[in-house]
């Protein structure tokens, strides 16, 4: 493979590191190729490659640097925004099927705290979403989802038990740029449990999530509730970048 050269050669770069990490052709343990070999590749001088190759190690994707060779690490230490946003995409990324079955889709006045977090006047009607989530036709996770009006009407034109919510949003023109994510864990209630098929009050996994554009504007409130043999989140700290976060199967799922 030799692509050809383009003015942000440091991206091309980029990409084709992360592809032969994230594709298996590089294993963890194993050394990237040399700066020299890169730049004979792709016709580049020294420049690109080590933006490049910072820019992977920011990420946690690989390790090393100051005059020693860069070592893959896990290639799950580090996940596209995308993949890590839509469930549907994170499914696809180790080989399982994603599901989704609507339990509601609503439009109803927000509550105080949600119209002041969208910058909406009080009582504004906001459009919510409840999904069941499935991985390989089992239950995985309960999917709840808040938009303002002018984000949430793209739903009622797409049929949310068909696929990703978040592919659909952005083939419609939302730009879904930052994610802020809390995670921690509750009992689950009555309505949870009934839904995920587990006992009230077991233990589930959840992400809180806000969602903006560009510009800082908030375009979703999210709670995602996850049964904890399903999934399970890793944060990989490093000492030249900021932490990357990683959502991961549990080794419980292949057995199930």
């Amino acid at each position: 493979m030799k692509p050809d050269p383009a003015p942000n050669l440091h991206v091309q770069l980029q990409d084709y590191l992360r592809e032969m990490i994230t594709s298996g052709e590089l294993r963890p343990g194993d050394a990237i190729p040399s700066e020299a070999e890169l730049c004979r590749r792709f016709n580049s001088s020294r420049s690109p490659v080590r933006q490049a190759v910072t820019a992977l190690r920011t990420e946690g994707l690989i390790s090393g640097g100051q005059g020693r060779r860069s070592i893959v690490q896990s290639p799950a230490s580090s996940q596209s925004f995308t993949t890590l946003l839509s469930f549907t995409e994170w499914c696809r990324s180790f080989g399982a099927v994603a599901g989704q079955r609507t339990l509601e889709l609503a439009q109803r006045p927000g509550t105080d705290e949600v119209t002041e977090a969208f910058g909406l006047e009080p009582g504004t009607r906001v459009v919510e979403v409840l999904r069941l989530r499935s991985m390989d036709g089992e239950p995985a996770m309960l999917e709840r989802a808040v938009f303002p009006p002018d984000v949430g009407r793209h739903l009622f034109d797409f049929d949310t038990d068909a696929g990703s919510i978040y592919e659909h949003l952005t083939d419609a023109g939302v730009e879904l740029y930052r994610a802020e994510n809390r995670i921690d864990a509750l009992a689950a209630p009555d309505v949870d449990a009934a839904h995920l098929g587990v006992a009230s009050g077991a233990p589930l996994l959840r992400v809180q999530r806000r969602t903006s554009d560009p510009r800082g504007r908030l375009l979703e409130i999210a709670d995602d509730r996850y049964l904890p043999d399903r999934a399970a989140f890793t944060v990989v700290n490093t000492r030249s970048g900021a932490a990357g976060l990683s959502r991961l199967p549990t080794h419980d799922r292949t057995a199930s």
